[in-house]
């Protein structure tokens, strides 16, 4: 097998090649919606608040571009782990910037690295520049908002005599940075996450790491309020069918899902990391047969 030549000379060399770094997400994006759950373009806004009130998010996208989606938000997924990776080498100054080739950033993410799965990473880049973002997580007083993008922005190089594609750099915009730098702003990600084709699996894992973790007794979420943590754009009665189907498969990565009520009798999700739904359903056995 010949080895494949790094075509970018200029490869900055604190840039992992992700074979053995865990992949890391921010939690403060991780419970709420910021992305699109479909492929197809948005442009419809996501407003989102919380139960509280405590915490609101708006997301607006550009009509030429339409709004970022989960899919898009593999690109960050992979530079808080990049990050996170140089911080615990020892890195003093790490960069807003993050220099890579795309060849290596498809395969970290787990995408085609043909002609199409460049084009695709460019439309990515495009929404996640373009995507504009207002909330008031990180805000000192309820009143106080912050705005941004995802990123400042991204070059793509090709090599001019082939076309193909070179390196490439990606900015982080101030707020994304200062959240993956913050000691205690990551949770680790199973690297299955990445093959997760639905955007409501992929909503649904985020946020179950988030809540349930790996408590011993899961968490439980009304229906209700899990619509509008995903941000679907679907009906509440589509949105359900939908949530039914991913139930019925029960293929996240780490977490077991089951319809339950709440005390009030509110239709509900119950999520438990797989670990722990052995250990509860293992207990269930043996307290069945002590009875006998």
């Amino acid at each position: 097998m010949v080895k494949r030549k790094d075509p970018n000379t200029e490869f900055d060399f604190f840039i992992p090649l992700m074979h053995d770094v865990p992949l890391k997400d921010q939690r403060e994006t991780m419970e709420r919606p910021f992305f699109s759950l479909q492929k197809r373009k948005r442009l419809k806004p996501i407003e989102y608040e919380s139960p509280n009130s405590d915490v609101w998010v708006k997301v607006e996208a550009m009509p030429a571009y339409g709004m970022a989606t989960i899919w898009d938000a593999d690109i960050l997924v992979w530079a808080a782990a990049v990050l996170n990776h140089m911080k615990v080498q020892g890195v003093n100054d790490l960069p807003r910037t993050l220099k890579t080739t795309t060849y290596d950033l498809l395969r970290a993410i787990k995408r085609d690295t043909s002609g199409r799965g460049y084009q695709e990473l460019q439309a990515a880049l495009q929404r996640l520049e373009t995507t504009s973002i207002r909330t008031s997580i990180r805000a000192p007083k309820r009143r106080t908002e912050a705005q941004f993008g995802w990123l400042d922005g991204w070059t793509l190089e090709v090599d001019p005599e082939t076309g193909q594609p070179r390196g490439m750099t990606i900015t982080l915009s101030n707020w994304v940075y200062e959240g993956i730098v913050n000691e205690r702003s990551l949770l680790t990600m199973h690297t299955d996450y990445f093959l997760l084709t639905g955007g409501l699996e992929r909503a649904l894992y985020r946020i179950a790491r988030k809540h349930a973790g790996t408590q011993p007794e899961g968490w439980i979420c009304r229906i209700e309020v899990l619509y509008d943590k995903t941000g679907s754009d679907s009906q509440p009665k589509e949105f359900n069918r939908m949530l039914r189907k991913v139930v019925e498969r029960n293929q996240l990565p780490e977490y077991l899902l089951s319809f339950t009520r709440t005390q009030d009798g509110s239709p509900a999700l119950h999520v438990v990391h797989r670990d722990a739904g052995d250990l509860l359903s293992a207990k269930a056995e043996l307290e069945a047969l002590a009875e006998n």
